[in-house]
C-alpha cells in the first residue's frame, strides 16, 4: 500500500540535503575557527608564562633596579623669604577659583579678591593663597619665576 512519492516530497527532501550540506559547512567551519581558537589560546598561555617567570625573577630586584628614581620638583619660593614666614589661618577656606592661563586674568584677580574679602582675610594671607589659585600652564610660570622675586601682592 505505499504510495509513490510526490512531486512536493522531492522538494522537500531537497531542501532537507541542501540543510544539511550547510549544516555540515558550517561544522567543518567552526571545527577550523576553535583548532585556531585552540592554537590562540596556547600562544597566550605561553605569553603568559613567560610574563609571570619575568616578574617573578623582577620582584627579586630592588624598586631602585626597576626604576630609576624621579627627582623631586623644586618648590615655587618665588616669593621672598618674608611672605615665606606668614602662617595661614587653620581657619582660612581659600578661594574657589582657578586660573589656567586660559582665562582672563583681570576676572580671576577680581573673583579672588571678592572671595577674600568674604572671609576677611589680610593681605599677608593674599600673597599665599593666590598660589594656590593657578593650574597648568599658569602654575608652571609661577614656578619658574626666580626665587624671591616677589616682594608685595601688587
Amino acid at each position: 500500500m505505499g504510495a509513490a512519492p510526490s512531486g512536493g516530497d522531492n522538494v522537500t527532501m531537497q531542501k532537507l540535503m541542501e540543510t544539511m550540506r550547510a549544516l555540515q559547512e558550517a561544522v567543518a567551519t567552526s571545527r577550523v575557527e576553535i583548532a585556531a581558537s585552540q592554537a590562540d589560546n596556547e600562544e597566550l598561555r605561553r605569553t603568559n608564562g613567560e610574563l609571570r617567570r619575568d616578574l617573578q625573577q623582577a620582584g627579586e630586584r630592588t624598586v631602585d633596579e626597576l626604576a630609576p628614581p624621579i627627582p623631586p620638583r623644586a618648590r615655587p619660593m618665588s616669593f621672598s623669604q618674608a611672605i615665606m614666614d606668614i602662617v595661614l589661618p587653620t581657619t582660612s577656606l581659600g578661594p574657589k577659583v582657578t586660573f589656567t592661563g586660559v582665562e582672563d586674568p583681570e576676572a580671576h584677580l577680581t573673583a579672588f579678591h571678592t572671595q577674600l574679602m568674604l572671609t576677611k582675610g589680610s593681605n599677608d594671607v593674599y600673597y599665599k593663597l593666590l598660589m594656590s589659585t593657578l593650574a597648568g600652564v599658569a602654575l608652571e610660570w609661577f614656578v619658574s619665576l626666580p626665587g624671591e622675586h616677589i616682594t608685595t601682592f601688587d
